[in-house]
């Protein structure tokens, strides 16, 4: 019973928000009249007659003629005229008090009589045909008392209880005739109809003669009446035929009287019933639930504007509907043909209704878009691939009909066009032998590309046949040189189609068009996942500090072939102005990342560091080249692509600083950097880094190229000491080479800045020369002999010197910069 007791609390709902909007309306008239009634002057509505006294005209005496109001005029005086009647109270107190009952009271009368007749068939009270009788006479004696109550003096002033007594009744006549027809079989086929047709009418008849509270009660007992007797005692046909009857009557009657809110409402019981339906049913009964719900869509989607029922989502929304119970119900047919006939039946319905009303164009888009999820559950079966063709044909057809009169139908076009084959051929490639779908690939093209050319003067704003027929023209060849050559030719089809799809934006200077060529680079990208992948765990091993990463990186022959040609043709765009329109930022970003990634996997394959072996004798001098490399690339791109500049000298000082100085240091973990004093490549990497990052142009890089001619000092006296590994303790004379090797710096950057004025050189020569003594005071003071006399000595002379030459330089004008 829990079905009835839900359909009884949303007609409870029903009637409430009926009874507040009337009890809205009376509320606006009563203030009205009060306010009239309080003004002094009182100003009679628009619709009465106010016979206004003239003051006597100076003419001739005569015999005043006085006009005689008419029958209107005077009870509109008298009207105005009378004392002001009380106002009923409007409060809670008489919404519960005096509207509330009454259509409760209606409600329960309803449940009354069902449950009256339930109990009688679970009883096995009387026959069927007494039931029945009974049945129908409580129907009778409802209409009968809502005649009554119209005409008897005291209910004729209130309307409501004949509405509620009328409805009651229709609403028992619906399930009496069901429990006649559908449940005993005492009533043929024919004679049901012919009574299901009196019943309509005569619910027609009373809707119309006691207004709207009695179609709401009408189509509440109608659409609960097999619930009551048991959706599934007579079969399905039956049941839907007597749905598609009630829905036919309440249709006609909403759009005859503009009753929009009656059409909604019969909608949405409807699709609640085949809903309720496609749950419960199984095996062939589903299929006829399909076929209703395409008759059903097509009937709402026409009622309901007619109705008046105006709203965009209320048009949609039948057809919107439809549409998704079908596609909830063709996997539970199999994906079938009769389904997918359904299905493209109303897909071609709402392509038809949108030709007619352009507001209806998303109801075709969300046909295509939910088809080519069909699409890619569906087991590749002919039935399939026929669905996909008469997609294509059907709305592919329509949208590029239409694609000039709205965005919705060019949208349709590309998506109806391309979506489903792509879902096909890259879903279920089994369905044809791999050459087999190079002619469809080719066809979707020519199609795809003659839109973009219809649309080729709609140059200006973000036009979906231009913007979106050259992108599935383009994704349409990639599918065909996959269909040719295999799938190792995508990326070089994609990397052509990146650069087509520029070019054509370039040419037509359309902004939009430009910003689509991130779609095949992004597809590009996402074809490489696996070369990506790889990468991505080669990297996260890396930094970790894990030396052999060779091993897990991806082989060089598909770097070559799937991420090159992408990486490649990525950049290209980005040599124009306008490349990538509104996304050239993350599309450069993107193309940038590719580009380093591909790189930077090539150059890990000429040494193939893949044991240990390898790694101490190549690992730092690869690591030196690919920083190098990418500190190299950034100067040259400094001037043209600053971002990307500032972008590679980052990442090239963060592998010195986090591989080289710490994880994998050359001084702890064994390398070799080269035996030549100077020329190795522990001191050229960070003399070479330092020299490109000061002559960048930029102060911000000075600090860090400070950081690094340190770094480059340091390491020289290492080697010299050590050799080509690093690995060895520190010796008495490799230490004493430290601190001479600061002071000389030191003395460098201090001259330097005294003679050019840089302040920053100045100041890091005076901070080294700070550490230096710190480090003669605190360390070298171990020494013995000479050598902890001559770093006293140098020390010593050093800063005296120092302070004698600052203090000339700060007594003397110069530059500051």
């Amino acid at each position: 019973m829990e079905p009835l007791l839900l359909i009884a609390v949303i007609a409870l709902g029903i009637v409430l928000a009926d009874t507040r909007r009337r009890l809205g309306r009376a509320e606006a008239a009563l203030r009205w009249l009060d306010n009239r009634r309080a003004d002094d002057a009182p100003v009679a509505p628009d619709d009465a007659v106010v016979v206004r006294r003239q003051p006597p005209a100076f003419e001739p005496r005569s015999v005043p003629t006085r006009a005689v109001p008419q029958p209107a005029e005077r009870e509109a005086i008298e009207a105005l005229a009378a004392p002001p009647a009380r106002a009923p109270a409007r409060d809670l107190e008489s919404l519960i008090g005096g509207r509330l009952p009454v259509w409760i009271g209606g409600a329960a009368l309803v449940l009354a009589g069902f449950f009256l007749v339930r109990a009688a068939i679970d009883s096995g009270w009387f026959g069927p045909g007494i039931r029945v009788a009974l049945a129908c006479l409580l129907a009778l004696v409802l209409m009968a008392a809502s005649e009554v109550a119209r005409r008897l003096p005291a209910t004729a002033s209130d309307p409501r209880i004949a509405q509620v007594l009328a409805g009651a009744g229709v609403a028992s006549l619906y399930a009496t005739l069901y429990l006649a027809a559908a449940l005993y079989h005492l009533v043929a086929p024919l004679p049901a109809f012919v009574l299901l047709l009196g019943i309509t009418g005569a619910g027609l008849a009373l809707s119309i003669r006691h207004g709207p509270p009695t179609a709401i009660m009408a189509l509440i007992g109608g659409f609960l009446a097999p619930l009551v007797a048991g959706y599934d005692a007579a079969g399905v046909a039956p049941l839907l035929v007597y749905l598609a009857l009630l829905l036919g009557a309440l249709f006609v009657l909403a759009v005859r009287r503009g009753w929009g809110w009656l059409a909604v409402a019969s909608a949405a019981a409807g699709f609640g019933w085949t809903g309720f339906l496609a749950l419960v049913l199984d095996g062939p009964e589903r299929t006829i639930v399909g076929g209703f719900i395409v008759a059903l869509s097509i009937a709402a989607a026409a009622a309901l504007p007619a109705s008046g029922a105006r709203g965009l989502p209320l048009r949609v929304a039948p057809l919107a509907l439809g549409l998704a119970q079908l596609f909830a119900l063709a996997p539970a047919l199999d994906f079938s043909g009769l389904g997918w006939a359904f299905y493209l039946v109303l897909a071609g319905a709402a392509a038809m209704l949108a030709w007619r009303d352009a507001r209806l164009v998303p109801a075709p888009l969300i046909a295509a878009v939910l088809v080519l999820v069909l699409l890619a559950l569906a087991p590749p079966e002919p039935a399939t691939g026929l669905a996909a063709i008469a997609t294509t044909l059907i709305l592919g057809g329509a949208g590029v009909a239409r694609s000039r009169a709205a965005q919705g139908w060019a949208a349709l076009a590309v998506v109806a066009l391309a979506g489903p084959l792509a879902v096909l051929q890259l879903g279920t490639p089994q369905l044809l032998p791999r050459a087999a779908w190079a002619p469809f690939d080719l066809a979707v093209m020519g199609a795809a590309l003659w839109l973009a050319w219809r649309h080729r003067d709609r140059v200006e704003g973000a036009d979906a046949g231009l913007i979106g027929g050259v992108p599935a023209g383009a994704g349409a060849g990639v599918l065909a040189a996959m269909a040719l050559f295999g799938e190792n030719a995508a990326s070089i089809a994609l990397a052509v189609a990146i650069v087509a799809v520029a070019e054509a934006g370039r040419r037509s200077g359309a902004r939009a068009l430009s910003t689509a060529a991130a779609v095949p680079l992004a597809l590009g990208i996402a074809a490489a996942y696996r070369e990506i992948a790889g990468l991505t765990e080669g990297l996260i091993r890396s930094l970790a500090g894990e030396e052999l990463i060779y091993p897990h990186l991806p082989p060089a022959g598909d770097v070559a072939l799937h991420l090159l040609p992408v990486a490649i043709a990525a950049l290209l765009p980005l040599r124009a102005p306008g490349g990538y329109g509104a996304w050239r930022r993350p599309a450069a970003i993107a193309a940038g990342l590719l580009a380093a990634a591909t790189v930077y996997l090539l150059m890990k394959q000429p040494l193939a560091i893949g044991d240990d072996a390898r790694f101490v004798r190549f690992g730092f001098v690869e690591r030196a080249a690919i920083t190098l490399a990418a500190l190299g690339a950034g100067r040259l791109l400094a001037t043209r692509a600053p971002l990307a500049a500032r972008a590679l000298a980052i990442a090239a000082h963060a592998r010195i600083v986090w591989f080289d100085l710490l994880l994998l240091a050359p001084y702890f973990a064994p390398q070799s950097v080269g035996a030549i004093p100077l020329l190795n490549a522990a001191v050229l990497l960070p003399a070479l880094s330092a020299a490109m990052l000061w002559t960048w142009g930029e102060r911000r890089w000075r600090v860090p190229a400070l950081g690094l001619m340190l770094v480059a000092a340091l390491a020289a006296i290492r080697q010299a000491a050590q050799g080509d590994i690093l690995t060895g303790a520190i010796g008495t004379g490799e230490n004493w080479g430290y601190s001479a090797a600061m002071l000389i710096l030191a003395l460098v950057w201090l001259w330097r800045g005294l003679t050019s004025g840089a302040r920053d050189l100045r100041f890091a020569g005076l901070g080294l020369v700070m550490v230096t003594a710190l480090k003669v005071f605190t360390i070298d003071v171990a020494l013995e002999g000479l050598l902890r006399v001559v770093s006293f000595l140098g020390i010593g002379v050093t800063l005296i010197a120092i302070s004698w030459a600052y203090t000339r330089f700060l007594k003397s004008p110069h530059p500051n910069p």
